[in-house]
């Protein structure tokens, strides 16, 4: 195996990030938060220095403790009502017609903050944005699903993570992989139009064949697009890497996904939900 200067396989190397442009993108965020920043993305250098990042809505203290995920857990402040108006000033400071947005968890709220992301989706779309949103599960509450999808998301994404053997200790036990999944087909059985998408990291313990057996699942449930990538433990309190997968694996795995019926599919070492999500989002619409 080769391997970079760190001790990682050549293969979960990121380019080198261009620091002029990254400034350039750090300085028209202002002071808004990033999933790119607290949960550790190994792809930040490559996606600022192209001008692009994906904003974290509703604070940046999650009221879940997830084993994979390096985003702060605790009591939320209390929700920013400026919020829209300064995302769509970042959003037109980095010029982008393509957004990614995604959000903490916010069990203290009755709605699981969906109006406030109803709010920032609705702001992008009079912007003429096209809009993606990673949401949480929202206690599995419909009624704040329908607020999310009635303001205009173009993509509903929503990730398992994981298998459904491992979720219960990977995952915040209130993120049931049943949840996740009745989630999703509500997105599509509600507004049939939106494309959704899920994703699942892998090298923590799953099995190959449980993947096949999400994937089959994610299908049933009507899930337009999916995202495979390599876990990377984002710092000692989270759960151990078990495996490095190989880009073989996921070319494999890929090839089963398309056979399954996916509309688009991204498979590989630093594939993240959110990367290069405008090309996706293109590729699904394609292939209606």
């Amino acid at each position: 195996m080769t391997t970079s200067a760190r001790g990682h396989p050549r293969w979960l190397a990121a380019p080198a990030p261009s620091s002029e442009r990254t400034g350039a993108t750090r300085a028209c965020l202002g002071a808004l938060p990033t999933v790119c920043e607290h949960a550790r993305c190994p792809n930040q250098g490559e996606c600022w220095s192209e001008g692009t990042a994906t904003f974290l809505l509703l604070g940046a203290v999650c009221t879940r403790s997830c084993r994979f995920c390096a985003v702060e857990s605790g009591r939320p402040a209390p929700v920013d009502e400026d919020e829209p108006a300064r995302l769509v000033h970042a959003v037109s400071a980095l010029a982008l017609d393509y957004v990614v947005l995604t959000s903490v968890c916010r069990d203290d709220l009755a709605d699981g903050g969906a109006e406030h992301l109803a709010r920032s989706v609705r702001a992008l779309k009079e912007r003429g944005c096209t809009v993606e949103l990673l949401a949480p599960d929202l206690g599995g509450d419909e009624r704040a699903l329908s607020t999310l999808l009635d303001a205009g998301v173009d993509v509903l994404a929503h990730n398992l993570e994981t298998v459904a053997r491992l979720a219960p200790t990977v995952r915040d036990a209130r993120a049931t992989t049943e949840r996740s999944l009745a989630l999703l087909a509500a997105a599509k059985r509600m507004r049939g139009e939106v494309v959704t998408k899920a994703g699942l990291l892998l090298g923590i313990g799953e099995r190959d064949d449980e993947v096949l057996d999400t994937m089959i699942a994610l299908r049933a449930a009507d899930v337009d697009v999916l995202t495979l990538g390599q876990y990377l433990r984002p710092g000692r309190r989270q759960a151990p890497v078990q495996r490095l997968v190989e880009p073989a694996l996921f070319d494999a795995l890929a090839d089963d996904a398309r056979t399954l019926g996916f509309r688009a599919v991204a498979a590989g070492p630093r594939v993240r939900s959110s990367y290069r999500a405008a090309a996706l989002w293109r590729q699904a619409l394609s292939s209606r």
